[in-house]
């Protein structure tokens, strides 16, 4: 009976041992993942440095010449003021200061007053940037990406753009919050910038969807819709995010009008989505 005893006891020491030593493999390995994490946030946050830096650089160097232009040229830009003009120049100039590090770079994604401020990449597909950064490293952040397949030569009708839905807020973590229709009221306005232009969208509708299987009908796969073939394929584009929209935005677009999609994971299904999608305010409009 004691032997019993004691090899029962042995057992549940055994048994003890490899949960205390699962345990501390567990929390060694958290540790690394949220320092990792905390590193890549460090990096963003020099990006953003060092592109405030070079703004007040541009503006400092820049000034004489502009004010020498200014007295020559009499003729005004309608619809804008210089100091506005002056802004949108130097973000331009900010993402062809970026494309001289990673050809990749198309350009910049920001949406006012959230984290969502970061350079935007294509790849030769949708795999490399959702596991490396702009610089090309490796990193579980990922980077906010263009669909491989959009085509600047025509150039396609929507913006596909991806970023991850990671827990730490970065990338496209904030998106979720359009869920309420009070956020969507504080950030109607998506900002895009490439090297030729500096450009607003207005959000026209925010929606959870899915990745849907082959067989399913009827379905609205919008992360599909790149270039329309027709102008039937556009309006049914836009009818669809309007009719899935999780409250009603009374901005919508027309045949013609440039889109913007915003896109990243959500875990309220298997597979699931949240976009949000936006039309290009022309430069007149504004």
């Amino acid at each position: 009976m004691e032997e019993k005893t004691k090899a029962k006891r042995k057992r549940i020491s055994i048994i003890i041992y490899l949960l205390l030593t699962a345990l501390i493999i567990l929390s060694l390995i958290y540790i690394i993942n949220f320092f990792s994490l905390k590193q890549e946030a460090k990096e963003q946050s020099k990006l953003l440095n060092a592109i405030d830096i070079y703004e007040k650089e541009v503006a400092k160097n820049t000034l004489e010449d502009e004010e020498r232009v200014i007295e020559e040229n009499e003729e005004t830009v309608i619809g804008k003021n210089t100091e506005e003009q002056k802004k949108e120049t130097e973000r331009m100039l900010q993402v062809k200061q970026l494309q001289g590090q990673n050809t990749d770079i198309v350009g910049w994604l920001e949406i006012e007053n959230t984290n969502i401020n970061y350079p935007v990449l294509q790849g030769a597909d949708n795999n490399y940037y959702m596991t490396h950064n702009y610089k090309n490293e490796k990193s579980k952040n990922g980077s906010i990406f263009l669909e491989a397949n959009y085509n600047w030569n025509i150039p396609s009708n929507n913006l596909l753009i991806y970023g991850h839905n990671l827990g730490n807020g970065m990338m496209f973590q904030e998106l979720l919050k359009y869920e309420k229709k009070s956020f969507y009221q504080e950030h109607p306005v998506i900002r895009f910038t490439t090297a030729e232009e500096d450009t607003e969208y207005e959000i026209i509708s925010v929606f959870k969807s899915r990745v849907y299987y082959k067989s399913e009908k009827n379905v609205f796969r919008y992360y599909y819709f790149i270039n329309n073939e027709s102008e039937e394929e556009y309006n049914e584009f836009v009818k669809n995010a309007k009719n899935a929209s999780l409250y009603p935005i009374d901005a919508t677009a027309s045949y013609g009008d440039q889109l913007i999609t915003l896109s990243t994971c959500s875990y309220y299904v298997e597979d699931g989505r949240f976009a949000v999608v936006g039309r290009k305010i022309e430069q007149d409009s504004k």
